[in-house]
């Protein structure tokens, strides 16, 4: 092992459990999302679409008033496959949100969530 100038050897620092380019990424992909789907705010992806028994990757576009924006069916999927590949460490057993502004994917029953408790 290397020694340094006092005489004691160097040891190994440990390597960060943050990357990064994390942040740029995740906004580098919203980016690139908003310029497919224009006036998107949150985009919905989730293994299963409305109404299918077998996944197949399925994505859906809200604006800022939480109107669905219409995908075409190569849109839908090309949007869920990359949100869902540049996440792979996300459990897509359910839906999650993806919000452009940040770039932050949640689960999307947090979106249901209420502030007071309350129904």
């Amino acid at each position: 092992m290397p020694e340094s100038r006092s005489g004691r050897a160097l040891t190994a620092q440990p390597a960060k459990a943050t990357e990064p380019t994390a942040g740029t990424r995740r906004q580098r992909l919203a980016h690139r999302l908003a310029d497919m789907v224009p006036g998107a705010a949150t985009i919905r992806v989730s293994q299963r679409g409305p109404g299918q028994t077998w996944p197949s990757p399925c994505s859906r576009a809200y604006d800022e008033h939480g109107r669905l924006i219409t995908l075409n069916r190569a849109q839908g999927m090309t949007v869920a496959r990359w949100i869902i590949r540049s996440h792979p460490d996300v459990s897509w057993d359910a839906a999650h949100d993806l919000d452009m502004a940040t770039g932050i994917l949640k689960p999307a029953a947090q979106a249901y969530a209420t502030v007071d408790g309350g129904r």
